[in-house]
């Protein structure tokens, strides 16, 4: 199966034309002409195609050039890290956290960055913007993409499924959009039933639903494969914030401008536990892995039997300036985190389980180690409010054929800028 999408051969196929009929290969222009079934074709000295397989071939001879020189690096550093003990090694890359500076800074949106979201499979990074965009860069070169077009107010929330086969986005237009990430990520379902801006859409663990959450004061679930709203869930009193699964999709967690968090049965709609403790407005949550729960056990000297399965700890962000930690089963508020200047917008753990890194309207990224409650590292992220954080991780090829995880981190500021951070 081609690798290149239609609108890609189309363009290729042009470029060969061009250049056969400018090199004076009238023989070969006209059989290929002939075989593409494009007899009326006439190159055209201006269109985008023309001298393009010219540029493409200098690219990649300098790209050539490139290859050699970073496999020359890259035998010399092999060396250098095959006398390090490997243990140290792996250590090393667990355990990575974001230091300044960033890989890459991605610019090119008009307007500020809510949120951003890695493909599970390939290095992809999504950016949902103010200015009704969603932008497609690679994480690993720092090089734009695409932009997906189709929402006509900000979009405020981005996120892949499990297999990156397609992505949901949501926005103030009161729309929830489905793309298809195999077919040139054109838009194949528009979910419209809120009432108001939608500020949150994930896609449910085993991608056939996806849950969403509005400035209507209610959280939807959708059946992917039919479009359709199955289910809707009332309880907060003002705009719904975010929503999220927990990993086997058994539980959802809600965050709200009512200043509370609410735990849901999604099967049901029964709100389980109403967390109550923050003094402003909520801005994000998130569960605890597993990897997590002894630190967390331990930085709030919990007894007992340790809890199995997902969604037994809970981080929320408000703009109190204050993460909290929450045990989910009983509703009881574990720890307080403190130390952002500002609202503090985004959380995710970090896949260890050692620690929770934070976004803050103080311009930093902020890194909190789990079994002490400590700030262990803050990095001036952006020039303007740090409004999103993901963490991403991609498997790449090792030494031997094997596969190595990569840890990679992304932010988005107000200052229309997403950086990357990578070890």
């Amino acid at each position: 199966m081609s690798l290149l999408t239609e609108r890609q051969k189309e363009e290729l196929h042009l470029s060969l034309l061009d250049y056969l009929h400018a090199a004076g290969l009238h023989g070969a222009y006209d059989a290929l002409r002939q075989e593409l079934g494009m007899e009326t074709y006439v190159p055209d000295p201006k269109a985008r195609t023309a001298g393009l397989l010219e540029k493409k071939w200098g690219s990649v001879i300098r790209l050539q050039k490139k290859i050699m020189d970073l496999e020359s690096k890259n035998a010399t550093l092999t060396e250098e890290l095959a006398a390090a003990p490997s243990a140290r090694r792996s250590a090393s890359q667990a355990d990575w956290i974001p230091r300044a500076p960033a890989r890459h800074m991605l610019t090119g949106h008009r307007g500020p960055i809510n949120r951003v979201a890695f493909h599970p499979v390939h290095s992809v990074v999504a950016t949902a913007s103010e200015d009704a965009t969603v932008k497609l860069w690679d994480w690993e070169t720092g090089e734009f993409e695409r932009t997906l077009k189709g929402h006509t107010k900000a979009v405020q929330d981005a996120d892949f499924d499990s297999k990156g086969s397609k992505l949901v986005t949501c926005s103030s237009d009161l729309s929830i959009k489905i793309w298809d990430c195999e077919n040139d990520y054109k838009n194949i379902k528009n979910l419209v039933d809120h009432d108001h801006a939608v500020s949150s859409a994930r896609f449910m663990p085993g991608d056939d639903f996806i849950v969403s959450a509005s400035r209507d004061r209610s959280i939807k679930m959708w059946d992917v494969a039919r479009g359709f709203c199955v289910r809707t869930f009332h309880g907060h009193a003002e705009w719904v914030r975010l929503v999220v699964p927990s990993e086997d999709g058994r539980l959802l967690a809600s965050c709200s401008n009512d200043q509370t968090a609410r735990i849901w049965d999604p099967t049901s709609g029964e709100v389980k536990a109403e967390l109550r403790g923050h003094e402003h407005v909520l801005e994000s949550l998130t569960f605890a892995p597993a990897a997590s729960y002894a630190a967390i056990r331990e930085l709030c000297s919990l007894t007992g039997p340790a809890p199995k399965g997902p969604g037994a700890f809970l981080a929320t962000a408000s703009r109190d300036k204050s993460i909290k930690l929450w045990e989910v089963s009983s509703g009881q508020l574990l720890r307080t985190l403190v130390g952002h200047d500002n609202w503090v917008r985004a959380l995710v753990f970090h896949p260890n389980g050692k620690y929770l890194l934070s976004a803050s309207d103080d311009k930093t990224l902020r890194v909190w180690e789990l079994k002490t409650g400590r700030c262990v590292r803050t990095v001036e992220a952006h020039t303007h409010f740090v409004q999103c954080l993901a963490w991403g991780r991609a498997k790449v090829g090792g030494g031997e054929g094997e596969e190595k995880q990569v840890n990679v981190v992304a932010t988005g500021s107000v200052d229309q800028s997403a950086k990357i951070w990578t070890p």
